[in-house]
């Protein structure tokens, strides 16, 4: 099928290299203010509970709402990039993060730290983590899933250093300090989002305005065009984002829940916080190594995620097991293990996003994806607090979150096309306001010789429209 590049690529420079590096760069430094700061939250759990004498189930809510908000939120960061600039949306983000844990340090209920913690940062992190996410992989095509796995590899290295920072922090500091700095820490996303260059945007939407005049029906018409919320009438992606958000349920249970559980079968505080820490490391290894095989082309990324997942829903239900005996060594290969495959999975999620709905929806796709698998992470951590606070350990918590990871393979399989062993082309999306578009598809199909005079165009058009495939 004829594939329309941007100009960059035609002239030899290609999206695969050059300036899209620095915003891997700038990815990496994000993720691991987002996602591995909110890995390593589990540290808090134990001081919340026991400065505040609540249940686990309650304490559970603090995180559940963080990652909830981060992902409820993406939508919104998507669609505002989508009619702004993309840089100032991430800078606003961060500064919306950092606020949120500096006016955590200050919380005198659990009710302070879900608006805090919660809310109010979780809504930093969702104008953070999709727009960057997606505008690394609008540069990229064929170095895609390994310039992903290298910008996450930052959450695994941040995991591993991050778990003994933070319990050192609150043992200098309590935790009311802890937090205060890592709000200080936080702030750095600010200058990742200004590494962001402007993007110029189609004027199809300015079109609809200056013609219908602002009205109701037009307001809705734009929000419906940037949120991309056809999608939610195509099956492949209903059913891929079922699979993500029953895979969300469970996957991050061991993040907030194995330091206590260490804990609580007798390992010591550091012990427990280095069982984190190594899962941390070898989640490095799994998202490099992942977006390397990956991108060799000899498997089709749905197929690998779901070896991935599975894989990772298996170790997710090993690890109470390992620790029954009391054996820290067991626990520790088995935490390696889990840490390798969820990492492997990580960058594959978003890069099967493009094979389902094409690169020119991405940003919506993905804000979408996001905010439907919210309510799959605002259940997990409080599901597995709950199931303690029932049987008195983690072990039921870890084997239902185990088979949530694994249900989300098996809904994978329903996907068109899972067992073809060629990626079938994606969907195109062709807004009726915007009949130039449709001319230059069809100019494109009917006449391949005028494919160098369309390239120009495409790369005046807005960030996620850089490529038709």
């Amino acid at each position: 099928m004829a594939k329309l590049r941007p100009k960059a690529e035609s002239q030899g420079e290609g999206p695969d290299g050059g300036y899209g590096w620095v915003l891997v760069g700038a990815l990496f430094v994000s993720t691991s203010l987002v996602f591995g700061l909110m890995r390593s939250l589990g540290i808090f759990f134990v001081e919340f509970v026991q400065y505040f004498d609540e249940s686990a189930q309650a304490i559970s809510w603090i995180s559940s709402t963080g990652l909830a908000a981060q992902q409820f939120f993406s939508p919104l960061g998507a669609a505002l990039c989508n009619a702004y600039d993309t840089r100032w949306v991430v800078m606003t983000g961060g500064c919306l993060a950092a606020l949120g844990l500096i006016l955590a340090s200050q919380a005198t209920c659990l009710v302070h730290l879900y608006l805090t913690m919660g809310v109010i940062s979780g809504l930093g992190w969702g104008l953070v983590f999709t727009p960057m996410v997606a505008t690394v992989m609008a540069n990229f095509t064929r170095r895609r899933t390994l310039a992903l796995g290298l910008a996450f590899s930052s959450i695994g290295l941040s995991s591993f250093a991050f778990n003994p920072l933070f319990q050192l922090l609150v043992e200098l500091y309590t935790w009311r300090g802890a937090l205060l700095i890592l709000g200080g820490l936080s702030l750095n996303i600010v200058p990742c989002g200004a590494l962001i260059g402007p993007q110029r945007r189609s004027k199809a939407p300015a079109k609809v305005v200056s013609e219908s005049g602002v009205s109701c029906a037009s307001f809705l018409q734009r929000a419906s065009s940037y949120l991309e919320l056809p999608l939610l009438f195509e099956r492949p992606y209903i059913t891929y984002t079922l699979a993500i958000s029953l895979l969300n349920v469970g996957y991050f249970v061991p993040y907030f829940h194995l330091v206590a559980h260490s804990r609580q079968v007798g390992f010591s505080e550091y012990q427990a916080a280095f069982v984190m820490s190594a899962a941390g490391a070898t989640d490095i290894l799994g998202r490099i190594a992942s977006g390397w095989f990956s991108d060799l082309g000899h498997f089709r990324l749905i197929h690998l995620l779901s070896v991935w997942t599975t894989l990772a829903g298996v170790f997710i239900m090993l690890l109470p097991v390992s620790s029954l005996s009391g054996s820290y060594a067991a626990l520790m290969v088995i935490s390696l293990l889990y840490g390798f495959c969820s990492g492997a999975l990580t960058s594959l999620v978003f890069a099967v996003v493009p094979m389902i709905v094409g690169v020119e929806r991405m940003m919506g796709a993905l804000g979408l994806l996001q905010l439907i698998e919210s309510g799959a992470g605002l259940l997990g951590a409080p599901l597995s607090g709950l199931l303690k606070d029932i049987t008195g350990d983690y072990t039921a918590s870890f084997m239902v979150a185990g088979g949530f990871v694994v249900l989300g393979t098996l809904t994978m399989v329903t996907l068109p096309h899972y067992f073809s062993r060629k990626d079938p082309p994606p969907p195109k999306s062709l807004s009726p306001e915007d009949p130039d578009k449709a001319a230059e598809l069809k100019q494109m199909h009917s006449s391949p010789s005028d494919m160098n005079d369309l390239t120009g165009e495409v790369t005046n058009n807005r960030l996620p429209e850089d490529t038709y495939s």
